[in-house]
C-alpha cells in the first residue's frame, strides 16, 4: 500500500469521526439549551462580533492608531459624525491625539482580550494542576496548597496585581519594565485568579478519586500521574470551563481597572481601560465621546461574556436538566 492510498484510507474515517462528533453536539442537551435561550444566542453573537472586530482590527479598522506617523493633531477633539463639526472619516469622533475613537476601541479591545485570554489560560493551567495535586495526593501537599489559597483570598485581586506590578517595577530598569509590562500584567491577573480554579478542581478531584474507575486503575498498577492526567482531569474539566468563562470577564475588568489607574498596559498601546482614563480627563470639558464609547464597549463585552458564563454554568449543571 502506498502513502497516498494510506491517506485516502484514513481521511474518510477522520471525516466520519468529525461528523459524528458534530452530530452528537447538535443532539446534546447543551446545544438544546443554547438554542432555547434567545438571550444566550444574542450574547454569543455579540461576543463573536466583538472578538472578530478586535482580531481583524489591523485590516478592517478605519485607521491604524498604533502608527504614530499617521496621526494628525489637526484632527484632535472632533465630535461624532452626527454632531456639528463631525467628519465621516471619524464616525465616533477623535481623541486628543487625533486618533479615531472607533479604531482606538477596536485596537484597545484587541489588547484587552489578549490580556484577558492569556491570564485566564495561565490561571486555569496553574490552578488545575495544583487542584489535582491537592485533591488526589492529599496530606501535607493539600494543606500547604490550600493554606496558600486561603491567604491569597484575603487580598483583593486588584491589590495582588498592584503588588506584583510594583515589585517587578522596582527590580527591573524602567525601560525594560515598559517592554515586559503586558507580560507582568498577565501574570499579575493570573496570580489573583488561580485560587478559584484550584479550589474547584480540588473538590471535584476528591469526589472522582473515590470512584470505581480510579480504584480499578490503581489495582492494575497505573501510576498516579497517569490516573490524574488520563482519568480524573477529563472528568473535572466541566467546572473549569465554566469558571474560565466567568473569569474572562473579571480579567478584562481587572485589566481595565489597572490601566485606568495607570499601572496596566503601556500608554503606547492603549487598551479599553487606558482609553477610558484618557477620555476621563476631558469629560467635563465637553468631549464626552472619548470616554463614553470605550466605556460602552467595555460594558457590552463584559456583559455578553458574563451572560455566556451564566448559561454555561446552568447548562452543565445536571441538577437543572
Amino acid at each position: 500500500m502506498t502513502a497516498g492510498s494510506e491517506i485516502r484510507t484514513i481521511s474518510p474515517g477522520f471525516g466520519a469521526r468529525v461528523g459524528d462528533s458534530l452530530k452528537r453536539f447538535f443532539d446534546s442537551d447543551v446545544f438544546y439549551s443554547f438554542k432555547r435561550s434567545p438571550v444566550t444566542i444574542i450574547a454569543f453573537l455579540v461576543t463573536v462580533l466583538l472578538i472578530l472586530g478586535a482580531a481583524l482590527a489591523p485590516w478592517i479598522a478605519p485607521h491604524n492608531t498604533n502608527d504614530v506617523a499617521s496621526l494628525n493633531l489637526m484632527d484632535a477633539f472632533r465630535p461624532p459624525v452626527w454632531e456639528s463639526g463631525g467628519e465621516p472619516n471619524f464616525l465616533l469622533g477623535t481623541d486628543d491625539q487625533g486618533r479615531g475613537v472607533l479604531s482606538s476601541i477596536m485596537f484597545g479591545m484587541q489588547l484587552s482580550l489578549l490580556v484577558g485570554f492569556a491570564s485566564v489560560l495561565l490561571a486555569a493551567a496553574v490552578g488545575t494542576i495544583l487542584g489535582l495535586l491537592s485533591g488526589y495526593v492529599g496530606g501535607r501537599v493539600d494543606s500547604v496548597i490550600m493554606r496558600i489559597a486561603d491567604v491569597q483570598l484575603t487580598f483583593p485581586a486588584i491589590l495582588i496585581a498592584l503588588l506584583i506590578d510594583g515589585i517587578v517595577g522596582s527590580l527591573l530598569p524602567r525601560a525594560m519594565h515598559e517592554e515586559v509590562k503586558i507580560y507582568v500584567l498577565i501574570v499579575a491577573i493570573a496570580a489573583s485568579q488561580w485560587v478559584n480554579f484550584a479550589r474547584t478542581v480540588r473538590g471535584s478531584t476528591l469526589v472522582e478519586k473515590n470512584k470505581e474507575y480510579v480504584q480499578a486503575a490503581r489495582v492494575i498498577g497505573v501510576r498516579p500521574i497517569a490516573i490524574m492526567w488520563r482519568h480524573v482531569l477529563p472528568n473535572v474539566m466541566g467546572p473549569v470551563l465554566v469558571i474560565a468563562t466567568l473569569s474572562l470577564a473579571l480579567a478584562i475588568l481587572t485589566e481595565a481597572t489597572l490601566s485606568f489607574l495607570g499601572v496596566g498596559v503601556p500608554v503606547t498601546r492603549p487598551s479599553l481601560g487606558t482609553l477610558i482614563r484618557i477620555g476621563n480627563d476631558f469629560l467635563f470639558s465637553g468631549e464626552w465621546w472619548m470616554t463614553i464609547f470605550p466605556g460602552l464597549a467595555l460594558v457590552i463585552l463584559v456583559l455578553s461574556v458574563n451572560l455566556l458564563g451564566d448559561w454555561l454554568r446552568d447548562a452543565l449543571n445536571p441538577k437543572l436538566r
